[in-house]
């Protein structure tokens, strides 16, 4: 079971790798349209803060896949909690 476990974890640290690559690409690429669309104020001043939950989301789950892959797991507190 623990083996379905780490293939899962990798696959899945693989899918996040991918996008988090995909998402800093995009934003290198995209800069000069960021900025602007980003400086420009009022409504437009959620999509810093949009994207910023969007890449810690997807780089979250690609380093705790990625630990997970490797059969590192976060120890448990006392009780079991």
């Amino acid at each position: 079971m623990a083996t379905t476990t780490k293939k899962k974890a990798l696959v899945s640290a693989i899918v996040f790798g991918v996008l988090s690559i995909g998402l800093y690409t995009l934003l290198f690429v995209k800069q000069d349209l960021v900025n602007s669309t980003f400086g420009r104020g009022g409504i437009y001043a959620v999509l810093p803060i949009a994207t910023a939950f969007l890449f810690s989301f997807v780089h979250g789950n690609f380093t705790g896949s990625f630990w997970s892959a490797l059969g590192i797991e976060a120890a448990k507190g006392k009780g079991g909690k």
